[in-house]
């Protein structure tokens, strides 16, 4: 599993541009304070996806889906949580199928302009 608990944590990183990104503009906080923010972050994300892993396994399920995530959440009493973040799911499955389908146009472009150029090739070469 894992072995030291800093391991848990999320990046300093991350947690920084969080922070910074929720404050208004000259807030500072501590290095001590986003320490705190980073474990207790990581507290969370560790008990929502074990609450939610219990879930998932009283559903007779092997893999926690985004579904389990938000009925968890209810559960836990953060219900006011699931309203923006079935939002942000809704507009990243959006963001993923739009990519999917710009991939699959471009291979298909591209299959359809070298069978075109062979095609020519070949009336060229007649």
């Amino acid at each position: 599993m894992v072995e030291r608990i800093e391991d848990l944590n999320l990046p300093n990183a991350v947690i920084a541009r969080l922070i910074k990104e929720s404050l208004p503009d000259g807030a500072n906080v501590s290095k001590e304070a986003r320490a705190a923010i980073a474990r207790a972050a990581s507290v969370f994300a560790i008990f929502v996806t074990s609450s939610s892993t219990a879930l998932a396994h009283k559903q007779n399920h092997k893999t926690i889906t985004a579904k389990d995530i938000l009925q968890t959440l209810s559960e836990l009493d953060f219900e006011s949580f699931v309203p923006s973040l079935t939002q942000d799911l809704e507009v990243y499955r959006k963001m993923v199928k739009d990519k999917k389908e710009s991939k699959a146009n471009k291979k298909d472009a591209s299959t359809s302009e070298k069978a075109s150029s062979s095609v020519a090739t070949e009336e060229a070469a007649e």
